[in-house]
């Protein structure tokens, strides 16, 4: 009988929060250096890479969910993948950084861990204004012998744990695993699994959670009850979040038929919003590419904008991705041809399942405790150009931290009321 790893990944919910690229210029972009052979490893290109990621894995989970709102986290996915790709060999080791869009003739293998490994201790960094946490934890049946090399490379590129677990006791194993993610996302997340297969040996996990402020918060005595347009027929009641005389950057794209703005919060974050004209919803998905983005960077301007309304939610998502994976190429890691023996050395190991939950609160002071100060300017481009941003109707959500410009999370709010 083979045996199964079964790979879970996780998002964790980040109370009132997105984050975003910079947009501005180099600012940010940081080079690695390996001191042993000198090989670059620039940030930019790193971010590139992993947005690609992003847009291929949100157009296959529109695919399969088409009109439902969407929450995941690139990075968490991807971040898993390579944690777990450190044991695996041939072409399973191909078809995973190939599925996460990396050219391997251009980027050596130990390129990649490396960039990773430099990504995840930036965005570990301690903040007083901003918490983001991200990390793996590899729970392992007790009876298994790890190899040394593997757990070694993973701590120290990946800051990846293993932990002993009595598989033997499914139920066990399954309450020890959620109260470890439990208590890693803030309880955001309360129930990663819901159930483990008695053939399941290892479960892989990683989290991340965040949690910020915004610069200029909403004021909660201005929210009010506001029509949601779902589509040209249906809409429904939500809390509508209100701002006025805002200054932020913002971008109009004519051939794309959409309105950017940028929404900061304190600290090194930054919200992107693209709000598509109605009926461009799909046009704007079909463009969506590191390009795409890079255009919408550079052309943000600083804006003072009239009035900006927004929804305030709180969404939830819960995904099985082995299917999306096997269409972005990853296929051998779940038949019996997967080469994952660089973990315990066994031969039959391959993944049977891949869980993805995500948590999305958006409130007025970006946190639920303490609320952010903001200055509110008012100019003359006010007078001349009145300008007023309404997202009554769905929305995207680009979502990074400004120092490392990677992609941490992507949504599509189609209903804040839920789907």
């Amino acid at each position: 009988m083979a045996i199964l790893l079964s790979l879970v990944l996780l998002i964790a919910g980040f109370c009132p929060a997105v984050l975003c690229q910079p947009f501005c210029g180099t600012k940010g972009i940081t080079v690695q250096e390996d001191t042993n052979n000198g090989t670059l490893v620039d940030s930019q290109t790193l971010a590139s890479i992993n947005t690609d990621f992003a847009f291929s894995l949100y157009k296959e989970l529109v695919l399969k969910n088409p009109d439902k709102n969407i929450v995941f986290s690139p990075l968490s996915i991807s971040a898993a993948l390579a944690v777990l790709s450190l044991g695996a060999s041939n072409n399973t080791l191909q078809e995973i950084l190939e599925g996460l869009r990396f050219n391997l003739t251009e980027t050596p293998e130990a390129d990649i861990h490396r960039g990773f490994g430099q990504l995840l201790l930036m965005l570990s960094q301690p903040n007083e204004e901003l918490q983001i946490s991200i990390g793996s934890t590899m729970f392992v049946e007790k009876r298994l012998q790890i190899l040394a090399e593997f757990k070694e490379k993973a701590r120290a590129l990946y800051q990846a744990e293993a932990s002993s677990a009595n598989f033997q006791q499914p139920h066990e194993a399954k309450n020890i695993i959620n109260d470890y993610v439990r208590n890693q996302t803030q309880g955001k997340i309360k129930e990663l699994i819901s159930a483990l297969d008695e053939s399941v040996l290892m479960v892989l996990v990683n989290y991340i959670y965040f949690k910020g402020k915004w610069r200029t918060p909403f004021d909660p005595d201005s929210t009010f009850e506001s029509d949601f347009h779902l589509d040209n027929k249906r809409t429904v009641k939500v809390p509508m979040m209100k701002l006025k005389f805002l200054s932020t950057p913002y971008f109009r794209d004519e051939e794309l038929a959409c309105t950017v703005v940028e929404l900061k919060y304190t600290g090194n974050a930054s919200a992107l919003f693209i709000l598509p004209d109605e009926g461009r919803m799909q046009q704007v998905e079909a463009s969506l590419q590191p390009e795409t983005l890079r255009k919408w960077r550079e052309s943000l301007r600083p804006s003072i904008i009239d009035e900006l309304y927004l929804p305030k939610f709180s969404i939830s998502t819960d995904y099985t991705l082995e299917d999306i994976l096997q269409q972005l190429g990853i296929r051998e890691l779940f038949s019996m041809r997967a080469d994952l023996s660089g973990i315990t050395g066994a031969k039959d190991l391959r993944v049977s399942r891949v869980v993805h939950k995500a948590v999305l609160d958006v409130a007025e002071t970006g946190t639920e405790a303490a609320a952010a100060t903001g200055i509110m300017l008012m100019g003359s481009a006010l007078i001349l150009n009145p300008l007023e941003v309404h997202f009554d109707r769905p929305f995207l959500m680009m979502i990074s931290d400004t120092d490392t410009q990677s992609p941490l999370f992507m949504a599509k709010v189609t209903n804040p009321k839920g789907n």
